[in-house]
């Protein structure tokens, strides 16, 4: 077992608590803020703001509280879970300690906070630049395992896979990992039980791709490929595809127009079946 200590700032303390907010114990001592504990990982918070993670991995879990972000890290993001039309893509990605100056130049952030123009001009360079894993799954066989597996399962397979894809292509991946989490560790895990193989080294936090720069890169190059998708989908079917799901007046214009032009059969192909937009035309 080893010991890590940091101090940590009362944004970042309020962080660690909510990430960890389900193991939290009691603890009588006078100093200690909060006691957090599982069966991996002891976390004591003083009330002095000092942080001491208890563990075999006890740096693993530290490191994403860390002041100094400038180290290796991965990160994977999914796209396309909110779209009625189009796939959904998932990346994990990569960055070295000697990334950052690109990064800062390029403006690398969340890329919803990014205008698609400006995704497109950057993508492909980002996918040249950075190790990464990209994974998109097609309308077609997502209607199908959808049948199986809700979306947090769907999503919880295709990070994991992604990870996996960058061990398959020789890729060190860091210890600091991270996961913008779409549901809670347990769950995760829990949707890959039945998985051949599971990569378990993550760090899961809420809106880590504001947090973490390689989670930023997966999160634009996720966009890059889907936003490259959506345009093949519709040179192949010589309409438009509404982004996201609330524009519902065109959305429903789409599908009408879509299924008179090849039929309700064919929606499996373009859209993700199990959107309330498609209820009265199935």
């Amino acid at each position: 077992m080893s010991n890590f200590s940091i101090k940590l700032s009362e944004e970042k303390i309020k962080v660690l608590k909510d990430t960890f907010k389900d193991y939290i114990k009691e603890n009588k001592n006078e100093y200690v803020d909060t006691f957090i504990q599982r069966d991996d990982l002891t976390i004591t918070i003083y009330k002095s703001q000092k942080v001491v993670f208890q563990g075999n991995d006890a740096f693993f879990y530290a490191s994403a509280y860390l002041e100094n972000k400038a180290n290796r890290q991965a990160g994977s993001d999914e796209v396309g879970t909110g779209d009625v039309f189009g796939p959904i893509v998932v990346c994990s990605a990569i960055i070295e300690e000697n990334d950052y100056d690109y990064l800062n130049e390029k403006r690398i952030t969340d890329s919803k906070q990014l205008n698609d123009q400006y995704i497109k001009s950057i993508g492909k360079e980002l996918m040249s630049k950075f190790k990464h894993s990209l994974l998109i799954l097609d309308n077609g066989t997502y209607n199908k395992v959808h049948e199986t597996d809700n979306l947090n399962a769907i999503k919880a397979k295709m990070h994991n896979k992604a990870y996996l894809n960058l061990i398959d292509k020789g890729y060190d991946i860091p210890k600091a990992a991270y996961v913008d989490q779409f549901c809670s560790e347990d769950d995760y895990y829990r949707y890959l039980v039945n998985e051949k193989d599971v990569y378990h080294n993550l760090i899961f936090e809420t809106k880590a791709e504001e947090k973490y720069p390689a989670v930023a890169v997966a999160s634009i190059i996720s966009r890059y490929a889907f936003l490259e998708y959506m345009d093949k989908l519709e040179e192949k079917y010589k309409m438009k595809f509404q982004k996201g799901s609330s524009d519902l007046e065109n959305i429903d214009k789409t599908i009408q127009l879509f299924i008179s032009k090849y039929g309700k059969d064919k929606l499996k192909y373009v859209g993700k079946l199990h959107f309330k937009n498609f209820d009265k035309y199935q």
